[in-house]
């Protein structure tokens, strides 16, 4: 692949035009995820290890941000759009490649279900003992109606599959439920999911087709209120997974869940893209979708209900707003770690370098980060957040040990 195509390619990811400080447009570890196992003893026992794990529980660090991937070549019911293998959609198919290549699966066609798993198991070995991944179900885009649409959908990977694997797996995974508010059996669906152990609930708004503002929403919402269920919901624009309304993206539409009594868990901290100030009307002006959920994180009457996550936020397209968040110290208690994996085995993604050019991250790290990433993406992306530094700043145990907001009930 030359240059131009790699730019191109990398359109698919919304970052054909740049980046952050100091890349000059080829990753640093190249292209493609080498897949390798176990980390060797030299990184395994390094000092900086230890300072990784530092001060922390692992039996408390649930990383709550990990999709599940699956094709359904095991029966389960998982899909991905035939689009993605399509010749007539490149952009598609090229960031298909990407994911399954970032999960170890790209040489496993017809093994694809087993050989995700196998290899999520691999990287939580890689762990400290305790330590679980919350695996992501992915619902269906669902009309107005209330009905599924397969043909505006992208991936699905149901409920059923996502418990089954935590079941199989109980010391290394805990699972999130999917479930579109618009289906007239969301609150069944709901309570299956509560009785199989379900600890949230995801949305990508945009990719499903929920309007998080829509009176639809609310007897949903009714529902997971009154068994404290919260939702873990992408805000800002969406680039990986295509397609649906860019605006039900919008920060300020999850106001009508959190007056409805749930928890919120805003994916990324909203740190990509612009959304409509709906605050100031239908005529609001387009602001950085990060500085609408910086309001509502500042609005007192929802310092109990808004969370949000820091997926993703060490990507290209996010490292910007790393600086602020980090200095948030009063919001540092109401964040939680995730990793969106597997992104962070998509190499252009992600560089240490650009962390220590940014004086993010001591430049002393940055070999062991690269080595750990060509073994282990999601070791690398807890590591490379518990080293981040901005002055005294940094994000505290708390941040990680996310088992307490997930097993918490209200009283």
């Amino acid at each position: 692949m030359n240059r131009r195509q790699f730019l191109r390619s990398l359109g698919v990811f919304g970052l054909a035009g740049g980046g952050v400080g100091g890349w000059k447009y080829w990753p640093e570890q190249g292209l493609t995820n080498p897949c390798l196992a176990s980390l060797p003893e030299t990184v395994a026992h390094h000092p900086l290890m230890q300072s990784v794990w530092a001060g922390l529980d692992p039996a408390q660090v649930w990383d709550c941000h990990v999709h599940l991937v699956g094709g359904g070549d095991s029966n389960n019911g998982a899909w991905f759009s035939p689009a993605m293998d399509s010749l007539w959609h490149p952009l598609l198919r090229l960031q298909k490649l990407f994911y399954m290549n970032a999960g170890c699966v790209h040489e496993a066609p017809c093994q694809l279900d087993q050989s995700y798993v196998a290899r999520m198991l691999n990287l939580v070995e890689g762990m400290r003992p305790g330590f679980k991944a919350m695996l992501l179900a992915f619902d269906w885009f669902h009309n107005e109606n209330g009905q599924p649409d397969r043909n505006r959908s992208i991936f699905h990977i149901p409920d059923r599959y996502v418990a089954e694997v935590a079941h199989n797996h109980p010391d290394a995974f805990e699972w999130v439920a999917s479930i579109h508010p618009y289906r007239a059996d969301c609150v069944d669906a709901l309570q299956a999911a509560m009785r199989d152990g379900a600890r949230a609930v995801k949305w990508l708004p945009s990719a499903m087709g929920i309007d998080p503002l829509s009176p639809r929403c609310d007897r949903f919402y009714e529902a997971l209120a009154a068994v404290d269920m919260p939702i873990i919901s992408h805000a800002g624009r969406e680039l990986a997974v295509q397609g649906g309304n860019q605006d039900f993206g919008n920060p300020l539409r999850l106001r009508r869940a959190m007056d409805h009594g749930v928890r919120v868990v805003v994916a990324h901290c909203a740190s990509d893209g612009d959304d409509q100030d709906i605050d100031q009307g239908a005529n609001g002006p387009r602001v950085k979708s990060y500085e609408l959920f910086s309001r509502l994180m500042d609005e007192p009457r929802y310092t109990g209900k808004l969370h949000a996550d820091i997926s993703a936020l060490t990507q290209f397209n996010r490292a910007w707003a790393l600086k602020a968040v980090l200095q948030r110290a009063d919001w540092h208690p109401r964040l939680l770690n995730g990793s969106d994996y597997p992104l962070p085995g998509v190499m252009p993604l992600f560089s240490a370098t650009d962390m220590a050019n940014m004086e993010l991250l001591d430049p002393a790290a940055v070999p062991l980060l690269q080595e750990i990433r060509a073994h282990n993406p999601l070791l690398f992306d807890f590591g490379l957040k518990r080293l981040l530094r901005f002055g005294q700043h940094q994000f505290p145990s708390s941040v990680f040990e996310t088992r307490r907001f997930f097993e918490k009930k209200s009283a």
